[in-house]
């Protein structure tokens, strides 16, 4: 469908999302490098957009360029082990000015409603203050790490009241220990472990990679915390890949449905990543985001709208939901993100030990990422515990796709008598046959 306005069609169908994510918590890091090269302003725009879409927030910020500039203005030279710097007296007082300007600076931004600006109208009450509690990391190795700590605990309490009370909250890279001692902390641990104590819904990561690659240099859309570890360990200890990766490994072990990497390079990564179904970076999940399983009863309407555009360019036999309903046992379906992107059933004749591959359907939008051949695989997979020892097919438009995965051409005459009997002659449907021994 066209439209004068591409924005409408996509706001259209961002609607679930906007629904499904009211009221869920989010945790965002933005990594310091994102402010200092001036992409600040416009994250603190999507950040109020999606306070208003009534998303609790809590955000945190990484400040190590800005420090580094600080330390080098004053010819310091920090003293560095396993990618932390030794916070020693003269860095700690750098690192405790920058966090406050930064802050200071984000509750500025936060605060803008200025006519002809996009936070004009929006009413943003920002809070920080002594939520996270730290301890040194002390000695290792040798080395006294003096000021350089580690999160203890996240007072997940106070910050859900202020949550409640509609605030967005701002973590600083800052701990506060019960002898009233500050501790430099690591961004992203902070961010890690106030999802983790909040059981937020969501953490999200903006650094400078758009996501993780494999080998050929395909962004990895999906990774479950086992697949991401061995990628930690092989970067470089302290680097912001490992951080990252770390934060999101142990967040999602501990509970955190879904950790996000994104780059904040990226204009239209964030509002991308949560309003659209397939996102722009790498989510690391425990769950599956993408599913190949049996159908159920909940899935009929998802396959109705799937099957819907294929039954009326003639491709597929039209099937009502009643028929759905009796055969839903049959069905195998691709769920993507809670949407039904592919299906196929299998029906078996046992006395004829052969097995009808039926209704397979991929929708448009994920057509060449081999959904087809999962399905058929699973099928075949399923008819041999079935003792099937064939399978075969009808249909109009893809012969050569059924052809290309080892099906070949026979006629009705092979064909299991039930089905014989109830072939649709005036359809013509090419029969095709494969065998699983």
């Amino acid at each position: 469908m066209n439209t004068r306005f591409p924005f409408v069609e996509w706001f259209r169908n961002s609607s679930p999302y906007i629904n499904a994510h009211r009221g869920r918590t989010f945790v965002i890091l933005i990594e310091g490098e994102a402010m200092a090269s001036g992409h600040g302003e416009q994250l603190i725009q999507d950040l109020a957009l999606l306070h208003t879409l009534g998303v609790r927030l809590v955000v945190t910020y990484g400040i190590r360029p800005q420090v580094n500039q600080a330390l080098s203005a004053e010819g310091i030279e920090p003293q560095r082990h396993a990618g932390r710097w030794v916070a020693d007296h003269a860095i700690m007082r750098c690192v405790e000015r920058v966090a406050a300007e930064q802050r200071l600076w984000l509750e500025a931004r936060l605060s803008l409603g200025l006519p002809n600006t996009p936070l004009h109208g929006v009413e943003l009450t920002a809070v920080s203050g002594n939520l996270v509690m730290a301890k040194p990391l002390g000695v290792r190795h040798g080395i006294d790490f003096d000021h350089s700590g580690e999160v203890r605990r996240v007072r997940a309490g106070a910050i859900e009241d202020l949550l409640e009370r509609g605030a967005l909250v701002v973590l600083p890279p800052l701990g506060f220990s019960s002898t009233g001692e500050v501790f430099d902390l690591d961004a992203a641990e902070v961010a890690q472990h106030a999802a983790v104590a909040l059981k937020a819904d969501k953490l999200i990561l903006l650094g400078e990679a758009d996501g993780l690659h494999d080998d050929s240099g395909q962004l990895q859309r999906q990774l479950t915390p086992a697949d991401a570890e061995p990628l930690r360990l092989a970067s470089v200890p302290g680097s912001e890949l490992a951080r990252h990766l770390g934060a999101a490994c142990e967040a999602a072990r501990h509970g955190v449905g879904r950790t996000h990497l994104l780059s904040w390079h990226d204009h239209d990564a964030l509002l991308g990543e949560l309003f659209t179904r397939d996102g722009v970076g790498t989510m690391i999940t425990r769950h599956r985001y993408e599913q190949l399983r049996c159908a159920e009863l909940g899935d009929i309407a998802g396959l109705l709208e799937l099957l819907r555009p294929l039954e009326e360019r003639g491709m597929l036999v039209e099937r009502s939901r009643e028929r759905l309903e009796h055969e839903i046992d049959d069905y195998l379906v691709i769920e993507r993100d809670g949407m039904i992107v592919g299906c196929a059933a299998l029906h078996v004749f046992p006395d004829a030990h052969m097995g009808e591959l039926a209704c397979v359907a991929v929708h448009k939008d994920y057509r060449g990422g081999a959904r087809g051949e999962l399905l058929l695989a699973e099928a075949e997979r399923r008819a041999r515990r079935h003792d099937v020892a064939s399978l075969f097919a009808l249909t109009t438009h893809t012969t050569h796709w059924f052809f290309e995965r080892g099906f070949r051409a026979s006629t009705i005459d092979a064909l299991p008598p039930l089905r014989r009997d109830a072939y649709n002659h005036a359809r013509k449907s090419k029969i095709l046959i494969k065998s699983l021994d």
